[in-house]
């Protein structure tokens, strides 16, 4: 069996809370050591020479497509722009044709996924029939199937009965329930931030309340539940507090944020890109700075991309028309590390929020590169220079507000299972 030695770079494994000169071997794709100058016998030798070298990146959310979408993306394009953007392990949203609301489909997702893609997918199944917030799953036999969470993600489930529902029935399986806390009322057609940009747009506006009110009550049925309750890309201030508040009073809620909302205000809507049309929409300076500040004092667990594929024909019509969202597998990283030269976070704080805390929030193996784990790295460098065109990306679509915008950092490799699947030199599958 293939051992693989990572030699001469700079370890960053936040779960041994390591910064330093260590090589990294493994075999049979596990990490079978740790060290300073380990012995390169009988060993494929990958110089990292003075990159960063971190334990693969897991995404708690992302929109694959796949089934019945799949001219938007399938489990091989979003793959590929996974393990070319670091990332080791893909959470899949259900919102699917069909819906990821059977065992059939999640099995379908997962067979599928052995076949086709680069990293690894991990299906979030809806808690809900339909996605209508009327019926629940059958959380069991969705669970057995594979799935590793549970979440109507856009479709937010407005009746409070049905989420006390859900939760308590989440307990049984030991999932996260992950919400996308919007109050359809309050948002109504908004489509941008509720603020002066709305107002010069002449576009109708979201406001933070839409998010404030329901990530309240989702708190409050947490804690009366008992149940792990996680909120998909926060964007608001008093989101941020009131997820705080909750966490200091014992609740289990854990949360992500994007790096669009961590990186872009509402300014960035100014010029009609429906490529910023996101949901939750992208927020004025003070909820960014709410949103960093909330990242860094832990509040905030994981940054999760929200890749969302859409066709150029979808979002080259109207602001109000276009669907929301936008691609960020490829750039994450890059655009993270903004967050590194502004001082913000340190490398081992990027690589936990990125990696060892969202595989913990989901119960996955990784996040780690101790003895024993999955040899799945990412070796980057942070000074690389490069030019972003998504129509040179693996991606199926191009939705990107970060189109030509010159970028630093980038991945170099991406293990799989110690598996070479990603080299910036050779492309992906590059063994």
């Amino acid at each position: 069996m293939t051992r693989i030695l990572v030699r001469g770079g700079r370890l960053l494994d936040p779960s041994q809370e390591r910064d330093g000169a260590f090589d990294v071997l493994f075999e049979a794709g596990r990490v079978v050591a740790v060290g300073e100058k380990l012995s390169a016998e009988g060993a494929e030798v990958f110089e990292a020479n003075g990159a960063w070298v971190a334990p693969g990146f897991v995404d708690l959310h992302a929109h694959l497509r796949a089934p019945g979408q799949e001219y938007k993306e399938d489990l091989s394009s979003g793959g590929a722009a996974a393990v070319a953007g670091g990332f080791t392990q893909v959470a899949c949203m259900a919102n699917t044709s069909p819906t990821n609301d059977d065992p059939s489909v999640t099995k379908y997702i997962l067979d599928r996924a052995e076949k086709e893609s680069a990293a690894k997918i991990r299906p979030i199944a809806a808690a809900t029939r339909g996605l209508e917030g009327q019926v629940m799953t059958e959380m069991i036999a969705l669970r057995e199937a594979g799935a590793v969470a549970f979440s109507d993600d856009g479709a937010t489930i407005m009746d409070a009965g049905v989420m006390r529902r859900v939760l308590e029935y989440s307990t049984l399986v030991g999932v996260p329930v992950i919400v996308h806390a919007e109050d359809c009322h309050l948002r109504g057609h908004g489509v941008v931030h509720e603020g002066a940009v709305a107002t010069k747009l002449g576009l109708p506006g979201n406001p933070a309340m839409a998010e404030e009110i329901m990530v309240a009550r989702d708190v409050q049925l947490a804690g009366w539940t008992g149940a792990h309750l996680h909120v998909a890309h926060v964007s608001t201030a008093g989101a941020v507090e009131t997820i705080r508040r909750a966490r200091e009073a014992g609740v289990k809620v854990t949360a992500e944020v994007t790096p669009h909302h961590l990186t872009l205000t509402d300014a960035a809507t100014l010029g009609f890109d429906t490529s910023t049309r996101v949901a939750p929409p992208l927020r004025s300076r003070e909820h960014v700075e709410a949103l960093r500040r909330g990242l860094v004092e832990g509040v905030i667990d994981a940054i999760a991309t929200d890749h969302a594929p859409h066709a150029t024909y979808e979002k080259e019509v109207e602001f109000t028309e276009a669907p929301p969202g936008m691609i960020g597998l490829e750039t994450a990283l890059a655009v993270c590390l903004e967050l590194v030269r502004e001082g913000v976070l340190s490398p081992l704080e990027l690589v936990r929020r990125l990696s060892t805390n969202p595989a913990r929030i989901f119960g996955l193996e990784g996040g780690s590169l101790a003895v024993g784990s999955p040899a799945d790295l990412v070796v980057i460098d942070p000074d690389r220079a490069w030019t972003y065109d998504p129509g040179r990306g693996y991606s199926k679509s191009r939705n990107s507000p970060w189109a030509d915008r010159a970028m630093t950092g980038r991945v170099l490799a991406t293990f799989v299972d110690g598996r070479l699947v990603y080299n910036l030199q050779r492309g992906v599958n590059a063994e």
